[in-house]
């Protein structure tokens, strides 16, 4: 199975959105149709704080991965969070996830992306083998924090 990945474009958001809702329902994200598609949408239309890409073929795809750009004095420049990732289920376990982990940062780091973040459940961990399979680490001492600002 292959993680090729393909930078999504609008045609390409009806393969998406089920995949954006699956992922939603299997880690309790409670979110409508209508603001899964006011989320996506913009990102494939080329707005310029993030890209979808699609994981496996565009027309089946087997996943996703949205990464969202800002600004890092600390890292000195252009950086990226990985927003969410999704692999159906029934590939899950091949190394797929790896695959895009690994491959997808040489990319952006061509594009001029100095780092690349990314958070993880601290009881998840499944994922956070994936992760540092993938050489991304905890930053020593720091906690994500959020406030939401628009429910």
């Amino acid at each position: 199975m292959s993680a090729a990945l393909h930078l999504a474009k609008p045609e390409h958001l009806g393969k998406l959105l089920p995949l954006v809702a699956a992922c939603h329902e299997e880690t309790g994200l409670d979110s409508s149709a209508e603001q899964r598609e006011a989320a996506i949408a913009p990102l494939l239309e080329g707005m310029p704080y993030g890209a979808v890409y699609i994981i496996g073929p565009t027309r089946a795809p087997i996943g996703y991965i949205v990464v969202t750009f800002s600004w890092s004095v600390a890292f000195g420049g252009m950086d990226g969070m990985v927003d969410e990732i999704y692999i159906r289920p029934a590939v899950r376990g091949r190394g797929i996830a790896t695959e895009v982990l690994t491959e997808l940062p040489k990319t952006l780091a061509e594009a001029g992306i100095t780092a690349l973040h990314l958070t993880v459940d601290q009881a998840n961990e499944q994922a956070q083998r994936l992760y540092a399979r993938a050489r991304f680490q905890p930053r020593e001492g720091e906690i994500l924090m959020s406030k939401r600002l628009i429910p």
